[in-house]
């Protein structure tokens, strides 16, 4: 059985969506759409908005204002937990493991939506855990405790928990965090072929500009709670747009062999590498 099945939820639309903290709008008629197949990355500064856009679509932070529909034109507010749960899966920045579990059984956690009420039967639960272990390379310590692993480790293992529940859709805010240079690659690789190769619809938070602009479809970019620019890498990626959001400059090259973005933010000693302020 392939992760995430392609079937008629594989795809989820904000929008003109309001998110609010207290009294307070902090996103503001943002509209997002992730469609099966495809890889989004929601990009911008500290405190612009992606996390809580992300955490909406999951109705982790119910917004105030706009609709969230499934590609079968199921609302997200009429649906209960389980029931969302079987169709989009979060992994959150702020995760804390329960103490004295290993391994297979974190990643196992993920398997909730599919049990019954009185966590009986799900046949299709091993393979499912199985297969997310070894897509995230953690096979081979499937029995250490969690407690004992890096925090590159611990990072894969709630990811592979994320991916045993099995849905066909994928929210991941900034999944390369605490991962070395080899993990970071490597994570990047498995949401691309969860998109490619099993239909899975991926909205990821990502503060890598090259990263995003390797393994998205789309890319959006959020400035001040709002969507300002939105589209292909190539067409969202600009200096212009990134030199404004980031209040930095920010140069865009294009590599002229292998056609990759590559972004460089210009500060005091690395414009031309001899102290000399940039222009």
């Amino acid at each position: 059985m392939s992760l995430a099945p392609s079937r008629t939820d594989a795809g989820v639309s904000a929008r003109e969506i309001d998110v609010a903290y207290g009294s307070g709008v902090v996103v503001h008629a943002a509209s997002i759409s992730l469609a099966a197949g495809t890889v989004t990355a929601l990009i911008g500064p500290n405190g612009s908005g992606k996390s809580t856009l992300l955490r909406a679509l999951a109705r982790l932070h119910p917004p105030v204002a706009g609709s969230v529909t499934f590609a079968d034109g199921a609302d997200l507010r009429a649906l209960s937990g389980k029931d969302i749960a079987k169709r989009i899966t979060l992994l959150s920045q702020q995760r804390t493991a329960p103490g004295g579990v290993c391994v297979r059984e974190l990643v196992e956690f993920g398997r909730h939506p599919h049990r019954s009420r009185w966590g009986g039967r799900d046949p299709e639960g091993p393979a499912a855990v199985a297969r997310a272990m070894t897509l995230t390379g953690l096979s081979a310590i499937a029995d250490r405790p969690v407690q004992a692993l890096s925090g590159g480790q611990a990072q894969r293992v709630w990811l592979a928990s994320c991916l045993a529940q099995d849905t066909a859709l994928l929210l991941l805010d900034e999944p390369t965090t605490f991962l070395d240079l080899r993990y970071q690659v490597e994570i990047l690789d498995v949401i691309r072929d969860l998109a490619d190769q099993h239909g899975v619809g991926v909205g990821v938070v990502l503060h890598d500009l090259d990263q995003a602009a390797a393994v998205a479809d789309r890319v959006l970019l959020l400035e001040d709670g709002r969507v300002t620019a939105e589209g292909a890498p190539g067409e969202v990626l600009t200096s212009a747009n990134l030199s404004r959001a980031y209040g930095i400059r920010v140069d865009v090259t294009v590599g002229p062999a292998d056609g990759r973005i590559h972004t460089r933010a210009v500060g005091r000693f690395n414009d031309a590498g001899d102290g000399t302020p940039p222009a």
